[in-house]
């Protein structure tokens, strides 16, 4: 059969895998769930991923490719990459392995050459920048011990804390002090509060809040829209670091955006990203990447193999890029 590569796309909610040839044809894919190490273990998470994986390879009739491209959530530190790429190797999937952090996937995903930058706003924030001569730029990502600000827990953990200082008068008015509560059925940031720390409302239902955040941006409310505004210049602020570690701000670029807060394409976010990166990086090109990350992986590992002339053409066009 050839060259073939394993990539896999693990994040905390879902794992992506495909199995592709070096003419870049897709001979299976499997999906399972999230990839979570540090909840669950580093052994348990692989075995979780295996059941994933060997469907896979069971589907294109195989027991193990040339290479393992695997972008995973939680590979935040060279050392928990190495850990990673370790039990991978261990599992014998492939004669080589290469472990990054799951942004660079989406990064990949979004570029016709390994050049340019990713700022991904999901759950969390978190940006990636690499070269064709294999320099990266990256930051840890671990919240705000890392100095991170924003992604879509955070933005709702901002809107509810100025929500509740507007009802009982710490803070400036806001429309949020309604429109939060009122996303659950409530009449007031008093009830909201009380339904949360109980539980009444699953932790997890937080997130929900993000687009009542920017609803209430639109309509617009100041404080909201100071919120929404203040992500933009976070995400403005990590991909003008990463431009500059690589020596790209004087080139012109590629800044992807993915993740569910950017591919929502707000307007008041993404056109105030755009106008940001005007000032700051003129030469950046922003575009929003919607693309599997699972094809990042794959790209990936058709960089490390020898690949036949129109295979990354071939795979984009399996994935509708």
């Amino acid at each position: 059969m050839g060259l073939t590569v394993l990539a896999i796309d693990a994040g905390n909610s879902k794992t992506d895998v495909a199995i592709v040839t070096a003419d870049g044809e897709v001979l299976a894919t499997a999906r399972g769930g999230g990839f979570r190490p540090p909840a669950v273990g580093v052994d348990t998470a692989m075995d979780d991923l295996a059941e994933t994986v060997t469907q896979a390879l069971a589907a294109a009739g195989l027991t193990s490719v040339t290479h393992v491209s695997a972008c995973l959530a939680n590979a935040d530190f060279p050392v928990e990459e190495e850990q990673l790429a370790a039990a991978l190797r261990a599992r014998a999937w492939g004669t080589t392995v290469t472990v990054r952090n799951d942004t660079f996937a989406i990064l990949r995903a979004g570029v016709t050459e390994p050049r340019g930058v990713a700022v991904v706003c999901g759950a969390g924030i978190n940006c990636v920048g690499m070269r064709p001569d294999g320099r990266t730029a990256r930051f840890p990502a671990l919240g705000r011990v890392s100095g991170d600000w924003g992604g879509g827990w955070g933005l709702s953990e901002e809107a509810l804390w100025h929500a509740a200082r507007a009802e009982d008068g710490r803070g400036a008015p806001t429309a949020l002090a309604r429109t939060l509560p009122a996303h659950f059925g409530l009449p007031t940031m008093y009830a909201l509060i009380e339904a949360l720390h109980l539980e009444h409302i699953p932790p997890l239902r937080r997130h929900e809040l993000t687009p009542v955040l920017f609803a209430t941006a639109s309509g617009g409310d100041p404080v909201a829209r100071t919120i929404v505004e203040r992500q933009a210049e976070e995400v403005v602020a990590m991909a003008v670091v990463a431009l500059t570690r690589l020596d790209l701000l004087s080139e012109e670029t590629p800044v992807l955006l993915g993740g569910g807060v950017l591919a929502a394409r707000h307007p008041q976010l993404n056109d105030h990203i755009a106008h940001l990166l005007t000032e700051r990086a003129p030469k950046a090109v922003p575009q929003v990447v919607t693309a599997s990350p699972v094809l990042g992986a794959a790209l990936l590992g058709l960089d490390r193999v020898d690949t036949r002339e129109g295979a990354q053409e071939r795979l984009r066009r399996y994935y509708g890029v």
